[in-house]
């Protein structure tokens, strides 16, 4: 039997996922097929690839703990086919725990809420890629060749595809092709900004640097040295990266001070200034404690009203027909017919956390009727602030009635064991509302005096929640407005100020994070609504499930507003931040609406801050955004040339009685396949990751445990075109498995 011949394209993470479900099905031995597989790699980090490479500045965080990261398939995953003993796929947190045992480096100390560092991932990674290539040998009939090669190109040659490299060497001939690039940039030249940047970096003394990763090549010294001011476009997780390796990965030091407080010692070889500015003028917000790690199944939210039978109502009662790529859909305004969902989910979990589970359920009776009565005709509504308006007004009007409730009784004026409006126990809603700003113990404390009320009154009074709430219920109220525009316009006129305000918020937002995302009211909110329930967002998104505006709007606004509500970075680090705000290392007083100009006189940058004051003047500038894949506009010529040759196009979203939307992605089946310019489907070659988003949202991820996660079906329907296994077989490997 001739072997199959297997290219991947990628030696990153991904990758190593899929040699664990190659390693695991190839050791079946009714599951025994010959392959050829070729990993490429520019890079050569094996296993990590160049974003998660070990050696990276240890200053980065990976943008999730330690115990939500996998390597394996696990018994969660449906279908996955047969598992490794258990000692063959240990997660992040079990290969640390053993790793410090092994070195007693604390770096590997880690419990499961903690966050690691990048390139610890990076290590166990490599350590994972190579457990699982050299398995793959040991089996009869394979090889694995590991190419650090830049792939090129496609060539179509008979059955197979020539795997074209830069380097010119002969190219291997492959039966299958899996597509794992990750995340790229953009060419700079197809920027009309970063052009004019450029420009004027050529004519100056200024210098542009027009992407960030990876640091160490980028923010060279002499670029960002001491004498110099960097200005950082971006506050989102890169910009964080940025501003972490121009101060501690420069030698500067974080050090507590007697009270907790964190401070910086500069090492002398920081930039003078980082100046860092965004559009919003705010960084992501701290990621919260995961108090859902201990049970993850019984922690993880579940919808009330944001549901995929929401979404399916949706289509049908107002959902516009639309053929996209050959298949019929029914499309939806996100802004109109699911924006207001999440704000009233976002509602019911703020003031269930806020009051307790016996509000929870008075809550979703109360908006029952106008909630069915949007699903019904969403269209009646001129737009989604009245929708919102209308679909969270019962839930307000109930609590605004318990936090007056509440407040009588903390205030002395009222028994403990009255009731609030339609029916709410006052001792219940007391008791959650004292935990959330005081904590169990000293609620419990508190509520020890409750029969006496002046005692009680005044004990409350002088509390002090270490989390910043306000002490009275009726100051507790959510807001969508305020979630994602904290800093009041109206709260600072001068730089100075805005420097005041936006320390202050970072120091409640850390705190409100610190509490976890179940006790905070908002963190809880947002964590549930944009993160738990994603998958309805997905369900809702892909394949054109929104018309062509909206689904321009989502990706240009809601998807930033869900990466700074639930995709931030650690408490520590935002931390550090914090320090060097304080200690003047970066300078975050340009404030939202940030302009960048072209001083002529002064050869550098100008960073204006239109609602601020501040004027600051840079002499290098980098470009810390994420930039979202464009196949045309890839700097790898993969992409482009693939397009060239026909081999994939662009997806379209395309507009009812509206401009077309081309988000940049490529034109992908359910099954990752490249629809061809023809409109063909070329089943021979597979895209995970970047190149699918577009024609569907958020395919980018590590692995989680537990949590029977879509990249390792995504892989399998790779690995199911060649070495197709069985359910009943999958079923009796996986129990086999749990006792391994």
């Amino acid at each position: 039997m001739e072997p199959i011949q297997l290219a991947i394209v990628g030696g990153g993470p991904t990758c190593t996922y899929v040699l664990e479900r190659l390693a695991a099905l190839t050791r079946e031995q009714d599951a025994a097929v010959p392959l050829d597989i070729v990993i490429y790699d520019l890079s050569g980090e094996y296993g990590s690839g160049q974003v998660h490479s070990p050696r990276q500045t240890t200053t980065s965080y990976l943008n999730r703990i330690v115990g939500q990261v996998a390597f394996a398939a696990d018994e969660s995953v449906v279908d996955a086919g047969p598992l490794l003993a258990e000692g063959d796929r240990p997660t992040l947190l079990e290969w640390c725990r053993t790793k410090f045992e092994e070195t007693g480096d604390p770096v590997f100390d880690m419990v499961a809420e903690d966050w690691p560092k990048r390139y610890v991932h990076g290590l166990a990674l490599q350590d994972q890629f190579e457990r699982y290539v050299a398995m793959l040998r040991a089996a009869e009939g394979i090889t694995v060749t590991l190419r650090q090669a830049e792939v090129c190109d496609l060539e179509e040659r008979g059955d197979r595809f020539a795997v074209l490299t830069t380097d010119q060497e002969p190219p291997f001939e492959a039966d299958y092709v899996l597509m794992l690039t990750g995340h790229s940039s953009n060419k700079p030249e197809t920027d009309p900004l970063q052009v004019a940047w450029a420009r004027f970096a050529e004519r100056s003394q200024a210098r542009l640097i027009p992407s960030a990763y990876p640091l160490e090549q980028s923010l060279t010294p002499d670029r960002t040295g001491p004498g110099s001011s960097v200005g950082c476009l971006g506050m989102g997780l890169t910009g964080i990266d940025v501003v972490l390796y121009l101060t501690e990965g420069r030698g500067g030091v974080f050090e507590r001070d007697a009270d907790g407080t964190l401070g910086y010692r500069p090492s002398g070889a920081e930039p003078d200034s980082i100046v860092v500015f965004s559009r919003n003028g705010l960084f992501t917000f701290a990621r919260p404690y995961n108090e859902k790690e201990r049970d993850i199944a019984a922690l993880e939210y579940k919808g009330a009203f944001l549901t995929t039978a929401a979404v399916a109502e949706l289509r049908r009662t107002v959902g516009r027909r639309n053929l996209i790529s050959g298949v019929e859909q029914l499309q939806l305004d996100f802004e109109k017919h699911l924006f207001p969902l999440i704000v009233l989910e976002m509602a019911l979990i703020y003031y269930s956390t806020l009051y307790g589970p016996e509000f929870r359920e008075l809550a979703i009776a109360a908006a029952r009727p106008a909630y069915e009565k949007f699903l019904a005709d969403a269209e009646a509504f001129p737009d989604h602030r009245e929708a919102c308006e209308l679909l969270t007004g019962p839930i307000d009007a109930l609590s605004l009635e318990t936090a007056a409730a509440v407040d009588w009784v903390i205030s002395g004026a009222a028994p403990l064991d009255g009731s609030a409006g339609a029916g709410l126990p006052v001792r219940a809603a007391t008791t959650s509302f004292l935990t959330v700003v005081h904590g169990a113990e000293e609620a419990g404390r508190l509520l020890e005096l409750a029969h006496r009320p002046h005692e009680f009154a005044s004990a409350v009074a002088t509390a002090r929640s270490p989390w910043r709430h306000a002490a009275s219920a009726a100051r507790h109220r959510f807001s969508w407005a305020e979630t994602i525009s904290p800093i009041p316009r109206d709260s600072y006129r001068t730089p100075e100020e805005y420097r005041e305000v936006f320390l202050d918020f970072l120091d409640t937002d850390i705190r409100w994070a610190a509490q976890g995302n179940l006790s905070n009211p908002a963190k809880a909110a947002a964590d549930a609504a944009w993160r738990d329930l994603r998958g309805v967002v997905i369900e809702a998104v892909d394949f054109g499930g929104l018309l062509a505006s909206s689904h321009r709007d989502f990706l240009d606004v809601y998807t930033g507003h869900h990466n700074r509500l639930c995709q931030g970075a650690s408490c520590e680090a935002m931390e550090k931040i914090t320090a060097l705000i304080q200690a003047g290392h970066v300078d975050i007083s340009a404030g939202p609406e940030a302009r960048i100009e072209c001083d002529e006189n002064a050869g550098k940058f100008r960073i204006s801050g239109p609602l601020t004051g501040a004027t600051r003047l840079v002499d290098s500038l980098v470009d810390a955004r994420v930039h979202r894949f464009d196949a045309e506009r890839d700097v790898m010529p993969i992409y482009p040339n693939l397009l060239g040759r026909g081999i994939v196009r662009k997806w379209t979203n395309p507009g009812l009685d509206e401009p077309d939307f081309v988000p940049g992605g490529l034109d992908l089946t359910p099954e990752f396949h490249p629809v061809r310019a023809d409109g063909s489907v070329e089943p021979r070659i597979t895209f995970l990751g970047p190149p699918s988003e577009g024609v569907m949202y958020h395919q980018i991820g590590a692995l989680r445990p537990n949590k029977d996660h879509h990249v390792i079906r995504d892989i399998l329907k790779w690995i199911n075109a060649f070495m197709p296994h069985g359910d009943t077989a999958g079923r009796h490997h996986q129990n086999e498995g749990k006792h391994a």
